[in-house]
């Protein structure tokens, strides 16, 4: 008998073709989240789940969830996914985020250039006929990024490719992360400095970490005082990284220069959220990975996962919870 996958939702490219040829491929097309008793009912005798980043697997889904031995979740993010209660079923977890690294990186930019150039005030002035003047040689100044020390939190692959693409623009790239890539800093003439340091003295900080307990708020009022009045805080990475109150804060205080936020702690963003009312701050609704390559691409990525998990092959580069490897060995089901 074919293995049970479930597909919680319309990953809109072709991508299922080879995974039908040896599983029971059940669509659900789902147009919404799915979470609680309902994700439970759609997923309790299958085998594998593919998943979008917004489905929410608590401690109590999983526990439900009887034959469940692989989730494949096509996004770089696992927050929503109770790793330690998936680990313990011995649930094999995996992401798909190398596709979306170029794209991400190179949002980064978009976000870093539009608030830097009041893209998006220039943007509003014009569409609201509020452009009055004409050319004029102090209107709507902003700044460049040659010569600025950009800060990152994270350099990870797409922190990396960050500090690539920065060098291009001339910009002076400091980094905070848990570990010291020494080669990387040889190569790209980057340098490490404590976190402390890199909030200080960063003109642009990006913040390019995952959301675990130990970044969960990790910029928050302290932090946010310790950064340049003329610096801009870049988030790409997950709305909880920041508290958003402080930074609320901070920006009505001109602590901070601007910011530039692609996530959010509650997503879809309320036109209610403060947030909403600062012409000094960009928002974009977590469209960071929004491109058809890496979009593509990780929804491939997270099939292939599936594919090559059902055949017994773990693909450690998109594991998420190795500790699973010592609960339950992955035996070949196709």
């Amino acid at each position: 008998m074919k293995p049970k996958i479930v597909v919680l939702h319309d990953l809109k490219f072709p991508v299922l073709d080879e995974l039908k040829k040896y599983a029971n491929v059940v669509e659900l097309k789902k147009d919404y989240p799915l979470q609680g008793e309902e994700l439970i009912k759609s997923a309790v005798d299958a085998d594998g789940i593919i998943c979008l980043l917004t489905d929410k697997f608590t401690k109590e889904v999983i526990e439900n969830l009887q034959s469940v031995k692989i989730i494949s979740t096509v996004s770089a993010g696992y927050d929503h996914i109770d790793l330690e209660e998936a680990t313990k079923k011995g649930i094999y977890v995996f992401n798909a985020a190398d596709p979306l690294t170029i794209s991400v990186a190179e949002f980064a930019f978009a976000l870093m250039l539009s608030v830097a150039r009041r893209v998006v005030e220039g943007d509003k002035l014009i569409r609201e006929g509020n452009w009055k003047s004409g050319w004029s040689l102090t209107f709507m100044l902003g700044r460049e990024l040659k010569g600025k020390t950009l800060g990152i939190v994270g350099l990870g692959k797409i922190g990396k490719e960050i500090a690539k693409r920065a060098k291009c623009f001339g910009m002076n790239v400091i980094y905070y992360s848990r570990t010291r890539k020494l080669d990387f800093e040889e190569e790209y003439k980057v340098t490490f400095k404590d976190f402390q340091s890199v909030l200080s003295e960063s003109d642009f900080l990006i913040l390019s970490v995952s959301l675990t307990p130990e970044t969960k708020n990790m910029i928050g009022k302290r932090e946010l005082s310790l950064m340049k009045k003329d610096a801009f805080l870049i988030n790409i990475s997950r709305g909880a990284v920041v508290d958003e109150e402080a930074l609320i804060e901070a920006l009505k205080n001109k602590v901070i220069a601007g910011a530039a936020l692609d996530v959010f702690q509650k997503e879809p963003v309320n036109r209610s959220n403060v947030l909403v009312s600062f012409e000094n701050v960009v928002l974009t609704p977590h469209i960071a990975s929004a491109t058809v390559e890496a979009r593509k691409g990780m929804a491939e990525l997270a099939v292939k996962n599936m594919l090559q998990a059902l055949q017994g092959v773990v693909n450690e580069d998109c594991l998420v919870n190795r500790e699973v490897l010592k609960i339950r060995k992955l035996n070949k089901i196709i």
